[in-house]
């Protein structure tokens, strides 16, 4: 399997908008990517690579502190952004039949300006609420051209999403940190990111390294390539149901990989406002009807055991 590369140049985020024409023919490509892959590789976004490296940077500063110069900005302490923050070790199982991930997170996921950050890292709040914002309308901009591909008016997706970085709408930005592996204090059948598919959407993954993994029709996982200046964009569950499986999920995985180096990515989970009406957009009755912030709730305490968010 070889995942599509595609072109996003003339609808990047130094565009004003796009033709109809090249509209119709980035709808068709993205289409048949997350038709037959649920992945499609993006180039010439308008995300710069400088950007991508400055949020990487001081999302390592970050991480590198000790854990209890962290502590005070843990995910669950915000009122008013209860996925905002810092996320430990081990803290998530993506897989719950396996023990906790071998990875550490900061999610932004609520830009209310009651929300504390971190300032033993230079320039770190600037740094992520302008990424957390060029991601944003990157999403827009491919949730409108995904409309096209199923036919719809692009106002179906679009105002679904109207209040992303409020305490309305899930989304989140997550800067991912994995350290070295010491493959002889791995646990068994320990990973760095279990097996998952994602819950909203879509997803625009920034990887500094290979490591990634997916899930094939035939049901091998295979390796991702790391592109430089491209963003891996893939379908989310969510999104699978709104387009009744037109387009697909695709589970993803990161082994462990013994005694690795670091590995770094960003990736900006796009998700319904919590209380957008997802039904089949083609008219079926295929899936019921079901508020995004339902199934985000569902999927969250499946992954976590915990109930607490919003």
């Amino acid at each position: 399997m070889s995942i599509p590369v595609v072109d996003f140049g003339d609808y990047s985020l130094d565009k004003h908008d796009v033709t109809d024409e090249r509209l119709q023919e980035l709808s068709q490509m993205l289409g048949a990517a997350f038709t037959d892959f649920g992945f499609v590789f993006l180039k010439n976004t308008g995300i710069t690579r400088e950007e991508v490296e400055n949020a990487m940077a001081v999302g390592l500063k970050f991480f590198l502190q000790p854990d209890d110069m962290k502590k005070p900005f843990s995910r669950g302490t915000f009122p008013v952004g209860p996925n905002h923050g810092w996320v430990s070790a081990e803290a998530e199982r993506l897989n719950p039949l396996r023990p906790g991930d071998l990875k550490e997170s900061f999610n932004i996921s609520s830009l209310h300006p009651d929300i504390k950050w971190p300032l033993s890292v230079s320039n770190f709040e600037k740094t992520q609420v302008s990424f957390f914002q060029r991601c944003k309308e990157l999403s827009l901009r491919v949730l409108r051209v995904l409309a096209q591909s199923v036919g719809v008016d692009p106002d179906v997706f679009l105002n679904a999403h109207k209040s992303i970085g409020t305490s309305k709408n899930g989304s989140a930005l997550r800067c991912l940190y994995y350290s070295p592996v010491n493959s002889d204090k791995v646990k068994e059948n320990q990973v760095r990111c279990g097996e998952h598919t994602d819950y909203g959407s879509l997803t625009l993954l920034f990887q500094s390294s290979e490591g990634l993994q997916v899930l094939t029709h035939s049901g091998e996982f295979i390796s991702v390539p790391c592109i430089p200046d491209a963003v891996l964009v893939n379908i989310a569950d969510l999104m699978q149901r709104w387009t009744s499986d037109q387009f697909v999920s695709v589970v993803r995985l990161l082994p462990p990989a013994g005694d690795s180096s670091t590995r770094q990515s960003l990736a900006f989970f796009a998700q319904p406002d919590d209380d957008a009406l997802i039904t089949c957009c083609d008219g079926s009755n295929k899936y019921p009807p079901i508020r995004s912030r339902d199934h985000y709730m569902e999927r969250y305490s499946v992954t976590y055991g915990k109930t607490h968010l919003h």
